[in-house]
């Protein structure tokens, strides 16, 4: 939608199918989301096994939809990257990098937190 036109927008209705439409795409054409939704799915099970407290719950579950976020973005930028650069630029190739490095950082903050969460939990609860 151009920004100013109200021709022809989504409704709120329509705009929740896209998403999940979006998401849906995700999970069929891209490896790395399964992988994190299997995280996220080990994650929760290990929740109930360690019996995490409420503030453990909202801070695990967080990070797991910050990680799946980041993901979704990074597949969002590198799609947008080829339809925009199909042959091979650096800069192309720097953009989808940095999306990438996004979602690594993301990951690697979300595991830190994770093993404080569970270490808590297994150790001091």
């Amino acid at each position: 939608m151009i920004p100013g036109q109200k021709n022809n927008h989504p409704t709120f209705r329509r705009s929740f199918l896209f998403a999940i439409q979006g998401f849906v795409y995700t999970l069929k054409t891209e490896r790395n989301i399964k992988v994190m939704l299997a995280a996220a799915i080990a994650v929760v099970i290990l929740g109930f096994v360690f019996h995490l407290d409420v503030a453990s719950w909202a801070i695990v579950l967080l990070c797991c939809g910050c990680v799946t976020c980041a993901e979704l973005m990074n597949t969002s930028i590198e799609t947008v990257v080829d339809l925009v650069s199909p042959e091979y630029h650096p800069l192309a190739g720097h953009a989808k990098d940095i999306a990438a490095a996004g979602v690594y950082i993301m990951s690697v903050f979300a595991a830190i937190v994770g093993l404080i969460v569970f270490i808590h939990a297994i150790f001091f609860a």
